[in-house]
């Protein structure tokens, strides 16, 4: 593993002034750093999130009781009251950690903003959600907007899969009694995810398998799997926040803009992200206190 910056702040989120965050799931802040200042004014800076996925970053940062209205795109924190380690998709994490416990409202609008198409949750939803819910995000002390962008899928290749399998676990296992049949993430998980990542393990050809699904194969074939992943997740940054850019200025207070981690495109053999993996690219993420948009 590379050697982190020990300098650089925690990122703490919960513990910074800010009435409105915007998180951006899987943000690089290399890539963050080469597209703000065409979308925001402000002062941006590196923290470290104290996870490389979702779950971690999840299970780590609402540690308390929290009176925020949290608008959800990611099925891992969602408002079903199901613990992250009865869930076991992306590195089989033992988290007894469920987003209810400790977040007052979560909206789950991996549910109703959910585009079977792309197989994600497109960034405009985030808007349309929180209109329809405004009275509540106005009695909550705070507000959190988590985009899945620029996660995969790619918007501009216009499907996706992986994503789409891990919702309808969430759903499948939210409707189950505790008693019926296991739904789809405990079937596959254990078996599947454990093999892929063994055989990742030091096989350079093997590493690019993660990344196939979410690329466009002839531009992959032209420029190679690590040029072609930048080329849709630069470009699905940009419609993220592209979004984001038209929902500030309805925000009535501070707004901050963040990642709850990065995405690894080949750096020291990872490809995505993974749990309990603190290299860089996955920990090192965006901070930016917005004064003023493009």
């Amino acid at each position: 593993m590379a050697d982190l910056d020990d300098a650089l702040p925690a990122q703490r989120f919960l513990e910074r002034d800010w009435d409105y965050c915007i998180v951006l799931d899987a943000c690089r802040f290399d890539r963050f750093e080469a597209h703000y200042e065409e979308y925001f004014v402000g002062n941006l800076q590196k923290f470290l999130s104290p996870g490389s996925s979702t779950p971690e970053w999840a299970y780590r940062t609402f540690t308390g009781d929290h009176d925020i209205a949290y608008f959800s795109s990611n099925p891992f924190i969602n408002g079903l009251g199901i613990p992250l380690n009865e869930l076991k998709w992306g590195a089989s994490c033992d988290y007894p950690w469920t987003a209810t416990d400790h977040i007052e409202d979560v909206i789950d609008v991996w549910q109703d903003g959910w585009d079977d198409d792309l197989g994600t949750v497109p960034p405009d939803a985030l808007a349309e959600s929180l209109a329809t819910h405004r009275e509540l995000a106005e009695d909550a002390e705070r507000v959190v907007l988590h985009y899945m962008q620029p996660h995969a899928p790619y918007l501009d290749r216009g499907t996706g899969g992986k994503l789409s399998t891990i919702k309808e676990a969430f759903e499948a296992q939210g409707e189950r009694a505790d008693d019926a049949e296991p739904g789809v993430i405990e079937r596959i998980s254990d078996r599947v995810r454990p093999t892929v990542e063994s055989a990742l393990d030091g096989n350079s050809f093997a590493q690019k398998v993660g990344m196939w699904l979410e690329l466009d194969k002839r531009n992959l074939l032209r420029s190679g799997t690590r040029e072609a992943a930048f080329d849709h997740y630069d470009r699905n940054l940009e419609i993220a926040l592209d979004s984001v850019v038209e929902l500030i200025p309805e925000l009535d207070g501070d707004v901050v803009v963040t990642a709850d981690h990065g995405e690894a495109f080949g750096e020291q053999g990872v490809w995505e992200h993974h749990i309990e993996t603190p290299i860089p690219p996955l920990i090192e993420v965006p901070w930016i206190e917005v004064e003023d948009v493009v």
